[in-house]
C-alpha cells in the first residue's frame, strides 16, 4: 500500500481523522485570541466612567493585550517544542480565565493593564502559537484549508462575542462580565484537550512527541541555540523581509484603533448600544466569509505567482475604508463601512503569513516569523493609544480614522512600489530565473521536503537492517536497491 507522504521532519500528516478534531480545537483556541481583545472594547466605555480614565487610558488594555501575545510568540513556540501543543493551550485557557475573573476586582487601570492586558496577552499567546503548530504537523497536502478553517474562529467569535458582551454589560455590568467571560475562556483547556500529540515514525513505543519547527531537524541544545532560532538577525539582510516587515509595521500601528473605537464612535453618532455593539459583528461576519476566499483565490495560478502585489492591493482597499469612515453619518452607511471593513481586514489577515513565507521559504519561514511578531508588537502596542490620544485633544472620532486609514494607505502604497522594485533588482542579480518562480517553488517546496525525507527514512531502515544482521553474525549482500520501506 502507498505510503502516506512525510513532510521534512519526517512525520506522516494525515489531512483528516482525528487532524480536523485538531482543527476545531484550534478553531476554538484562536477564536478567543483574536477576538477577546476587539471585543473587550465594548466594555470601555463603562470602565472610563467607572475608573476615570481617559480615551487614551483605556485604550491601553487591548493595546498591551495584543502586543503581549505577539510578543510572546517565540516563548510560546519554545514552550510548544518542550512540552507540546496540548499541555501549553490548556495552560493558555488556565491563565486567560484566571486573569478575566481577577481583573474584575480591579479599581484601577493599572490593575486592569496587569491582568488584563499582560496576564491575558500571555494566556492567548500560548493559545495562539501551540494551536499554528499543531495543524502545520497534522496536514500537509490540505493545509491551507485547515489553517483557513482554524483561522475563521477569529471573525465567528467576534460575531458571536460582540452582542454577548452588550447583553453582559447591561445585565451585570463590567465587573460581573468580566467573570463571565473569563468562565467562557475556560473553555480553551478543553479545546486543548482535543489536540493529540503526533506520534513519530520509528520512535519508541508509546512515545508521542512534538518536534520543534525549526530551520534544521535536529534540537536545538541550548537557549542561546532556540534565541538564534527566532531572533535570527540575518534577515535584515534579505532585501524582500524588510520591506514587507516595512509595510507590515504600517499596517499593524493603524489596524487595531478603528476596532477598538468603532462601537463608541457609532453611539457618539446617535446609535443605539446593541446596534453599535452588532456593527462588530457585522465586521466579523464578513471577515469569516472574506478569509477563505481570499485563500482559494491568492491559491490560483494567476495570483500566486503575484501574491505580494495582492497583499498590497488588500491594505490599500482597507486603509481606503478608514478614510471614508467619518464622512458616515447614518447608521445604514455604518453598516456598509463594517462590510467594507471586514472585507479589507479579512484579505489582509489572509495573506499576512502567505506573503512572509513565499518571500522566505518553507524553512526559513518559523524564524521570521518569530522576529515579524517580536517586532510587530511595538506598533501594535503603540497604535490604539496614538488614536485615543487624537480623540482627547480633538474631542472628535474623525481623526483617529484619518490617521489609521492614512497610514495603512502608505504602507500599502510603499509594499506595492517597493515589490515592483525588489523583483527588478531580483531579476537583473538572477537573469535567468523564469518569471513564474514564485509559482514553481510553492508547487515544488512539498515535492522536494517529501522526497528528502522518504529517502532519509529509506537510508536509517537500510542501516538498521544492516547492524542487526552484524550482531547475528550473517553478512548481507549488497542490494541493488530496497524493495520495501518498513512501516
Amino acid at each position: 500500500m502507498p505510503r502516506a507522504p512525510a513532510n521534512e521532519l519526517g512525520y506522516k500528516p494525515q489531512d483528516g481523522g482525528w487532524g480536523w478534531i485538531v482543527v476545531f480545537g484550534a478553531h476554538i483556541s484562536i477564536g478567543f485570541a483574536y477576538s477577546t481583545p476587539k471585543a473587550l472594547s465594548i466594555f470601555f466605555k463603562e470602565i472610563q466612567e467607572d475608573l476615570g480614565a481617559s480615551y487614551s487610558e483605556i485604550a491601553w488594555i487591548s493595546s498591551i493585550m495584543l502586543a503581549t501575545m505577539y510578543a510572546g510568540g517565540p516563548v510560546s513556540s519554545v514552550l510548544v517544542n518542550r512540552f507540546g501543543s496540548r499541555p501549553i493551550v490548556m495552560l493558555g485557557g488556565l491563565m486567560c480565565g484566571v486573569s478575566m475573573v481577577t481583573a474584575s476586582f480591579g479599581s484601577s487601570i493599572i490593575y486592569l493593564y496587569f491582568f488584563v492586558g499582560v496576564i491575558g496577552g500571555c494566556g492567548l499567546a500560548l493559545n495562539l502559537n501551540a494551536s499554528l503548530t499543531i495543524i502545520s504537523k497534522y496536514f500537509l497536502t490540505k493545509r491551507p484549508l485547515a489553517n483557513g478553517l482554524a483561522m475563521a474562529g477569529s471573525p465567528v467569535f467576534l460575531c458571536c462575542l460582540a452582542p454577548l458582551n452588550q447583553y453582559l454589560l447591561d445585565k451585570f455590568g463590567w465587573r460581573g462580565s468580566l467573570c463571565i467571560l473569563g468562565s467562557l475562556m475556560l473553555n480553551c483547556c478543553a479545546a486543548g484537550a482535543l489536540m493529540r500529540p503526533v506520534v513519530l515514525p520509528r520512535g519508541p513505543p508509546g512515545k508521542a512527541e512534538e518536534q520543534p519547527m525549526c530551520p534544521s531537524t535536529k534540537l536545538k541544545a541550548s537557549c542561546a541555540g532556540r534565541t538564534r532560532t527566532f531572533l535570527d538577525l540575518s534577515f535584515f539582510k534579505d532585501r524582500g523581509f524588510v520591506i514587507y516587515l516595512v509595510g507590515n509595521m504600517m499596517f499593524i500601528f493603524g489596524a487595531y484603533a478603528p476596532i477598538v473605537f468603532l462601537s463608541a464612535y457609532a453611539i457618539s453618532q446617535g446609535v443605539e448600544e446593541y446596534s453599535a455593539a452588532y456593527l462588530l459583528s457585522i465586521t466579523g461576519f464578513v471577515d469569516m466569509f472574506v478569509r477563505p476566499g481570499t485563500g482559494l483565490v491568492a491559491n490560483s495560478k494567476w495570483i500566486r505567482p503575484r501574491i505580494q502585489y495582492f497583499f498590497s492591493f488588500a491594505m490599500i482597499f482597507n486603509g481606503t475604508s478608514h478614510l471614508l469612515c467619518p464622512l458616515i453619518r447614518s447608521y445604514p452607511f455604518l453598516v456598509a463601512y463594517a462590510v467594507l471593513f471586514g472585507v479589507g481586514f479579512g484579505m489582509v489577515f489572509a495573506l499576512i503569513f502567505e506573503c512572509l513565507m513565499d518571500l522566505m521559504g518553507n524553512q526559513r519561514f518559523p524564524s521570521a516569523v518569530g522576529l515579524v511578531t517580536i517586532i510587530e508588537c511595538f506598533p501594535m502596542l503603540l497604535g490604539p493609544p496614538a488614536a485615543g490620544l487624537l480623540v482627547d485633544v480633538f474631542g472628535d472620532y474623525k481623526y483617529l480614522f484619518f490617521m489609521c486609514g492614512s497610514v495603512i494607505v502608505t504602507g500599502g502604497v510603499f509594499l506595492f512600489v517597493m515589490n515592483i522594485y525588489n523583483y527588478h533588482m531580483q531579476d537583473k542579480e538572477n537573469p535567468a530565473k523564469d518569471p513564474g518562480h514564485n509559482l514553481n517553488n510553492v508547487e515544488s517546496q512539498e515535492r522536494v521536503s517529501v522526497s528528502e525525507a522518504e529517502m532519509k527514512q529509506t537510508s536509517e531502515a537500510a542501516n538498521e537492517l544492516n547492524g542487526a544482521e552484524e550482531k547475528n553474525g550473517a553478512k548481507r549482500e549488497p542490494q541493488p536497491e530496497t524493495t520495501e520501506t518498513p512501516k
